[in-house]
């Protein structure tokens, strides 16, 4: 049975905040007619007009994508008599955009923004949070073992525990159904929503590196 040779455990913790680096936008359309696939974006009279909205507003054509169709109150094999909720998701490439997208939206009476979905650019930060944590590590081991009048062999094992915590969300999607059907006399809704959104990238690390004997 082969023994466990001697060792010192290391705990390194590195935390690092990024922001968004652009975002998904998550709408239903209430349509009055029954479409899919290619057709609903360009006959479905609705849907076609928040595309139009927004790429006025300056948006490609191919940030907006269909993700599903829901039928209600089917009539007859034909659905001549049915609607349809419509669910698209829009992608903001450039944040500078988001606040100017989210009035577009709201101009439509037949759109809702049901959530946001925030992307970020997050591997660059887990590969450098590694790399300081281990780094952390390395230094404190070194240190340690100097202090103990041992030497730093190698490591013995390792544990990563890499994990992200998300700012809480600040968003009524109702209040962007009411804007959307308020009189122009009525005071606006406060949207109460974030515009920019960041997330914490957590790197833990428990290394038992090898000594020599003490």
């Amino acid at each position: 049975m082969e023994s466990k040779p001697d060792t010192i455990k290391i705990s390194t913790i590195h935390k690092e905040e990024i922001p968004a680096t652009h975002a998904d936008l998550h709408v239903t359309v209430k349509g009055t007619s029954v479409f899919s696939g290619n057709e609903a974006m360009k006959k479905a009279k609705e849907v076609n007009q928040l595309i139009e909205a927004l790429t006025s507003f300056g948006l490609k054509s191919e940030a907006i994508t269909l993700q599903g169709v829901h039928i209600e109150g089917a009539s007859g094999a034909l659905l001549k008599s049915s609607s349809a909720i419509y669910r698209l998701k829009i992608r903001c490439q450039d944040l500078s955009q988001f606040a100017g997208m989210l009035d577009v939206i709201a101009s439509q009476k037949n759109a809702s923004l049901e959530r946001v979905e925030w992307k970020y650019d997050e591997d660059e930060a887990r590969e450098r949070g590694l790399n300081i944590a281990l780094e952390k590590a390395r230094n404190k081991a070194e240190k340690i073992t100097a202090s103990l009048n041992v030497k730093l062999l190698g490591v013995y094992d390792l544990i990563e525990n890499t994990y992200d915590e998300e700012s809480p969300q600040m968003f009524q999607p109702q209040a962007m159904m009411m804007k959307s059907r308020a009189p122009a006399s009525a005071p606006e809704p406060n949207l109460g929503m974030d515009i920019q959104h960041n997330k914490t990238i957590h790197v833990n690390l428990e290394i038992w590196y090898r000594v020599s004997s003490f």
